[in-house]
Formats: structure tokens, sequence, C-alpha cells
């Protein structure tokens, strides 16, 4: 791993819900490994940069309206502008959904469930790049 890891929680909302049963579109989860590749190019060189292309996602297990969801990201890679990246997206929480329990009764997974990887691609023009933020990370 190059730099920092970067976690970021959430919550899936109603609005999030795509198919029957509030089952969120597995695109969502793009959606936010976007956002933590965002911060990790943020974090090692200082720009947004830009998100090139992913080499390869897999959806594990469905997520649905309510659950707590976390997305993980870490670099493995870093070429002149590419930088490699892997992504998970953990289910933390979920709504308890028993007919005997309150519509709001909530659990919290005693084991994260793992909803989805990633391997992706993102590039920083090299004049954008402003160094990097681990004093270990050499050019």
């Amino acid at each position: 791993m190059i730099g920092e890891k970067v976690i970021i929680r959430t919550r899936m909302s109603t609005a999030d819900a795509h198919y029957a049963g509030d089952l969120v579109n597995g695109s969502k989860i793009l959606d936010f490994f976007g956002d933590v590749a965002t911060e990790l190019l943020i974090r090692l060189d200082g720009d947004e940069g830009l998100f090139r292309a992913y080499e390869q996602v897999d959806f594990l297990a469905p997520i649905y309206a309510g659950d707590f969801m976390e997305y993980h990201g870490w670099i493995e890679e870093v070429g002149n502008s590419s930088r490699k990246a892997k992504f998970e997206a953990y289910k933390v929480i979920q709504l308890v959904n028993d007919p005997g329990m309150s519509e709001s009764a909530a659990e919290v997974l005693e084991e994260p469930i793992l909803c989805g990887t990633a391997t992706g691609v993102m590039v920083v023009k090299k004049e954008l790049q402003r160094g990097a933020q681990d004093p270990a990370f050499q050019r």
C-alpha cells in the first residue's frame, strides 16, 4: 500500500433504492469508490485527478436502503501519472426487517459483509502533481 488507506462511511437512503424491496443499484458502489479514489489522489498528489478505468468490478452481496456501508480504498501502484488502486465495499449495519419489530429496528453486524470489490486506474497529470504526502514515497 502506498500512502494512506481511505474509508468513507455512509447510509444508503430510500432515494438510493432502485429496485423492488428497496434494493440499491450496484452502480451506487462505484459512485462511492470514485469518492474514495478522489481522496486517495488528493492525499498522494494534492490534486483530484481523474478516474480513468475500472479493470475489474465484482458485486458480491445485495445492498438495501437503510444499510450503513463502508467504502475502503488504497493505492497499490504508482506510475508517472497513473495510480492503480483497490476498493472494497462493506455492509456494517442493516435493518432487521422482522415483522415482529419496528420498521426502524437495525443491527450492527458482528462481521461486516463484503458487498463489492474493484480495481481501478486513476490519472494525475504530471504538471498537477504537488508531491506525495507520504515521506517514504519516491518519484
